[in-house]
């Protein structure tokens, strides 16, 4: 199964949803994902409110059907921050892992690491993944995630392939 992943790119941000800040993680996500040889499908920004985000997670997943859901943003301690919370409404099955493997790649570089919140998992046959909305962020851990999403999003959508020494 070697396809060309359709992707959604969600930004959370308060300001940028209003336009009072450029929204420079998303456009990264987007130049990242074209790199990777995936297709940056749809993207949109809203506001740090659950409803909105699990609404639209839900429409990018069961009528977009999109391979693969990247928000940033909304993910650290900040009372408005409820991106986790959103996507764990929608999700049918958590992916630990991948977080775990998020905060293990920032960990080197930042102690604050510690603070994200962010979730994995998987609604349908959609990989849905919270990554931080710092552009640093984004380049110092998307590049190492991009095996594990493809692997991810393969067995998600049926590869009966065996994993050991795959990838």
């Amino acid at each position: 199964m070697d396809k060309k992943l359709r992707v959604g790119i969600l930004t959370l941000s308060d300001k940028g949803s209003k336009g009072e800040r450029e929204d420079i993680s998303g456009k990264l996500l987007q130049e990242l994902v074209k790199e990777t040889g995936w297709e940056p499908t749809l993207y949109t920004i809203l506001p740090d409110e659950k409803e909105k985000i699990s609404t639209l997670l839900k429409e990018w997943a069961d009528k977009k059907g999109l391979d693969l859901i990247l928000t940033n943003g909304g993910t650290g301690v900040y009372p408005r921050d409820v991106t986790p919370e959103a996507t764990k409404e929608v999700i049918e099955k958590e992916i630990p892992g991948i977080p775990e493997y998020i905060r293990y790649i920032s960990y080197p570089i930042t102690p604050m690491a510690a603070l994200t919140r962010g979730v994995a998992g998987i609604r349908g046959n959609t990989l849905i993944i919270n990554l931080p909305g710092s552009p640093k962020a984004i380049k110092e851990i998307f590049p190492k995630l991009t095996k594990v999403i493809k692997h991810a999003v393969e067995k998600i959508q049926g590869d009966p392939s065996e994993c050991a020494g795959k990838h």
